[in-house]
């Protein structure tokens, strides 16, 4: 397992209130897959479903990534809040494992996700989930440099 190499503050389950907040605060996510060494990257919307700790996001399975997803379900990403002030600086970079959802994992989530994005009912979606693994929060309000880690 990758150990960063710098001083952090490493947590343990539930999910610290830090990183809960700021998913809470987003509604998009860059997410990274890989296939053949090749990275690749596209950015979702999604919803974060604390019972699970997993982002349910939608991609069409006509995408590169969701391609790429099927073949190995091992993905990273982030979420990030764009701001030119040094102490303003957050973001969260996470690890997981992804999953096309089915059946009455699909209905769950579909309604979670409908919540959030009523619009989406006038597409059809396909709906996934990340389940996550590993999550590092950058906050630099907390002071300069400071990372929360949750495995």
């Amino acid at each position: 397992m990758f150990t960063p190499i710098y001083t952090n503050i490493i947590m343990q389950q539930p999910i610290p209130q830090k990183i809960y907040e700021f998913i809470h605060e987003h509604h998009v996510l860059t997410l990274a897959t890989v296939n053949n060494s090749i990275p690749w990257c596209c950015n979702c919307f999604y919803v974060y479903n604390s019972a699970n700790n997993s982002f349910i996001f939608s991609s069409d399975l006509t995408t590169r990534h969701a391609s790429e997803m099927l073949q190995n379900t091992v993905v990273a990403g982030s979420i990030v809040l764009e701001t030119e002030v040094i102490g303003k600086i957050q973001g969260l970079q996470f690890s997981g494992q992804v999953a096309l959802l089915e059946k009455s994992k699909l209905t769950h989530a579909k309604k979670l996700y409908l919540q959030r994005f009523p619009y989406a009912i006038l597409k059809k979606t396909t709906l996934w989930e990340c389940v996550i693994t590993y999550a590092k929060l950058t906050d630099n309000r907390l002071g300069f440099g400071t990372k929360l880690i949750w495995e």
